[in-house]
C-alpha cells in the first residue's frame, strides 16, 4: 500500500499556473478523510452507501449521547471507507452552551507510519 498517488485536490481549485491543483501523499489521504466525513449516505448515485451518518445529527440535542453517536459514526465510516489509515483516537466534545460538536481525530497512515491529526467543527442546528 502506498500514499504516493496523486490526483485533483479537494476542494477543487487552481494552482499558481492556472492548472487544476493536485494533492499527493498524506495531504491526499487527509482530503479523502474529509470527503468521507462530509458525504451523506445516499448522496452518490452509484455508491449510495458511501459516506458518514454524521449529518443525521444536524438537529440532535447537544448532549454527551449525541457526541458518542458522532464518535461511532466517524469511526465506522473511516473503518469502512478509508483503508489506508488506522484511527488511533476520536475525541468528540460538546459544549451545552454552543450548538457545535468538536471532533478531534488522530490516525496513522499504514504505509509509512505517519501520524496525523484533524479537527472538525460540526454545527448542530437548534430548533427555535
Amino acid at each position: 500500500m502506498t500514499v504516493d498517488g496523486k490526483g485533483v485536490a479537494f476542494p477543487v481549485g487552481f494552482d499558481a499556473t492556472g492548472a487544476l491543483a493536485e494533492s499527493s501523499g498524506a495531504e491526499r489521504i487527509r482530503q479523502a478523510v474529509l470527503i468521507v466525513l462530509g458525504t451523506r449516505p445516499g448522496e452518490r448515485i452509484m455508491r449510495p452507501d458511501f459516506g458518514c451518518d454524521l449529518h443525521s445529527l444536524a438537529f440532535a440535542p447537544n448532549t454527551p449521547a449525541t457526541a458518542n453517536l458522532a464518535r461511532h459514526y466517524v469511526s465506522s465510516a473511516l473503518a469502512r471507507w478509508e483503508p489506508r489509515i488506522e484511527v488511533t483516537e476520536i475525541t468528540v466534545g460538546n459544549d451545552p452552551r454552543a450548538a457545535v460538536l468538536t471532533i478531534d481525530l488522530a490516525y496513522r497512515i499504514k504505509s509509512d507510519e505517519g501520524r496525523q491529526t484533524l479537527s472538525l467543527a460540526f454545527p448542530l442546528e437548534q430548533p427555535s
